[in-house]
């Protein structure tokens, strides 16, 4: 990268994970990628490992999650199926979009991670911006993670004592915040100390097959119903024209792969933008039968009353959706460090190249500097976690951040990619392009900044 000595990427053996890229190549990257070096690749005596199916699999799992549980009132808020599906639908093209622009401008730019080609392509302030949106996305995401373990460790808690969930505080060891704390201190800061997360990938694993295992409860669930469900009111339409974009920030938390992807694409056997077209496309359509499955039931459920979580709105001791619980919690507990180390690896390159020292030069203060990161990073996502108990202000906030990393940074790619081209004349597909990219950056801005605005709003008239 041109921009600093400091780059993000600028020395893979430094950072020790495996004999490729080191902890800030693999930018919220699946750690089931194996990736090359660019110096590798720029000889080429290598190539990547990962086949067009695998890669399908891959963005499947990066864009999956814990962010399934909030389409159902993601619906909701749309104003009913109908209106869901179709918001859906409509970002859908723009996200697929966004996945192949990023592709493109990776491999002009020869950069493999997506603040990188963000860094290469429209230079050093979109590049500070875009890393610094990054970490306070992966910020965001972990807190909403302690929430959503306090939610589901809440229901599970109130089975086990067989006491209603509002009794539970009543004991302080069934207490929320005593619960997510206890949690956090002995299974969450140990993950997230080290210096690399290989060993996660299996866990992984284990967590996507959790979040498929979640959607099919909840339809299951719809298709037959408890005995003791009362019916409810199911809206058709929205309230007013606006209440469809309180839907927006959700629908972009649950697809964003977008950080991942660059990473993904060069890591495939053939990173080619039309292979890597149809790889998004499937892969896309994948996540649109899960989210949409686990929308469209978990709302004709519950109705107009669907908790931000749905799981929240089935009963305690209802055994499948308890095993649903113990699934989402496996899965934020091995997403958070992840997300955590993401967030550590942006940090680490901005101060790196703020104090203009490399990692040769400070890699005898690294530890230190990792540990106060780790420590910091974790207390101040769980003490947020312990007094923000309403995830939907959480997702509201960084599902605006999701947008521009949909919309605003790869439309601005492709802007500054199409003008750097140097043409005698130019074509009409190149006007078409520069202008879908002003689209894009448009239409992401604007639901950043509504999505945003609307968040202090609630909270200042709560």
């Amino acid at each position: 990268m041109a921009q600093g000595t400091g780059s993000i990427n600028s020395d893979y053996k430094d950072w020790e994970w495996s004999d490729d890229a080191g902890e800030r190549a693999r930018l919220l990257q699946s750690p089931s990628v194996e990736t090359v070096p660019k110096s590798a690749e720029s000889q080429g005596n290598s190539l990547g490992a990962t086949s067009a199916l695998g890669a399908v699999f891959i963005v499947v799992n990066a864009a999956l999650g814990a962010g399934l549980l909030n389409f159902p009132a993601a619906f909701s808020m749309a104003g009913g199926v109908a209106a869901g599906i179709t918001l859906q639908m409509c970002m859908l093209i723009f996200i697929i979009g966004g996945l192949v622009i990023l592709a493109y401008c990776s491999q002009a730019s020869n950069e493999r991670t997506y603040q990188e080609v963000v860094w290469a392509v429209c230079g050093k302030v979109p590049g500070v911006l875009c890393e610094v949106a990054i970490a306070v996305y992966t910020f965001g995401t972990c807190i909403a993670f302690l929430i959503i373990i306090g939610d589901q460790e809440d229901k599970i808690i109130a089975a086990l004592v067989k006491e209603p969930e509002e009794a539970g505080s009543s004991r302080w060891y069934t207490d929320r915040k005593f619960t997510i704390s206890i949690t956090a201190f002995l299974l969450i800061l140990p993950l997230s100390i080290p210096k690399e997360i290989g060993f996660q990938k299996y866990a992984s694993s284990l967590s996507v097959i959790g979040t498929w295992y979640v959607t099919a409860v909840i339809i299951i669930k719809y298709i037959w119903p408890d005995k003791e469900l009362v019916p409810v009111e199911i809206p058709t339409s929205p309230s007013t024209w606006t209440a469809v974009f309180n839907a927006v920030p959700t629908i972009c938390f649950g697809f964003q792969c977008h950080v991942s992807s660059v990473p993904v694409f060069n890591s495939m056997k053939q990173p080619e933008v039309k292979t890597w077209g149809a790889v998004v496309t499937a892969a896309m359509v994948i996540a649109l039968f899960v989210y949409t499955g686990t929308g469209v039931c978990g709302f004709l459920t519950f109705g107009a009353g669907v908790e931000q979580d749905v799981l929240m709105s089935y009963p305690s001791n209802d055994i499948p959706v308890a095993l649903a619980r113990a699934f989402i919690i496996l899965c934020v507990l091995t997403s958070y460090p992840i997300l955590h180390f993401c967030g550590r690896a942006v940090l680490e390159g901005l101060w790196l190249r703020y104090t203009g020292v490399t990692v040769e030069e400070d890699v005898v203060r690294e530890r230190r500097r990792r540990l106060l990161q780790t420590i910091s990073w974790f207390l101040l996502t769980l003490l947020l976690a312990l007094f923000i108990p309403d995830i939907g202000k959480v997702i509201s906030v960084i599902g605006g951040l999701a947008a521009c990393f949909i919309f605003v940074f790869p439309g601005l790619c492709l802007i500054q990619a199409k003008l750097s081209e140097i043409q005698e004349t130019r074509a009409i597909s190149w006007w078409a392009q520069v202008s879908y990219g002003v689209f894009m950056v448009t239409l992401g801005a604007f639901i950043f900044g509504q999505t945003t605005a609307n968040a202090i709003f609630l909270d200042l008239t709560a």
